[in-house]
């Protein structure tokens, strides 16, 4: 359980884009990878009449918003386990902009998005655990600023 709490919850979308951009032609070319993202996959009946579509680009784009959500929940620990997943949660962001700078099949809106949400646990994680044990310290507010 304990690996758990270490592992980045937003590795799972970044992985998934991941295999999406790598496998078949995507890596070779932008516009293949974006006709992947942008293609229907799902259609939902509203009770307009309307079909709601749904890309594999939203889908991950939510399945990014929901590990972000956990993962902000996870970062108020100060432990051990807590550091550890800030530090891999860097990582993950330094991988995140490496491939969105530097690799064609990366330089989409959605894995932007999905690398701004690493950013904001990466931030999100510090914040709050420094926050955190300022608190346990008791440090006063006269040398807090």
């Amino acid at each position: 359980m304990r690996a758990l709490s270490i592992f980045p919850l937003m590795t799972v979308p970044v992985i998934i884009y991941n295999l999406m951009a790598l496998s078949g032609q995507a890596l070779s070319s932008i516009d293949a990878m974006r006709e992947r993202l942008d293609t229907d996959f799902m259609s939902v009946a509203m009770a307009s009449g309307v079909n709601w579509s749904i890309t594999p680009g939203h889908a991950l784009t939510v399945l990014a918003l929901v590990c972000l959500f956990f993962e902000l929940i996870k970062s108020t620990g100060t432990g051990r386990a807590a550091v550890m997943n800030h530090a891999f949660s860097l990582i993950l962001f330094i991988l995140c902009l490496v491939q969105f700078l530097l690799m064609p099949a990366f330089a989409t809106s959605v894995f932007f998005i999905i690398g701004v949400m690493t950013l904001l646990d990466v931030l999100a994680g510090f914040m709050v655990t420094i926050a955190s044990a300022r608190r346990d310290f008791g440090v006063d507010a006269a040398y807090a600023d």
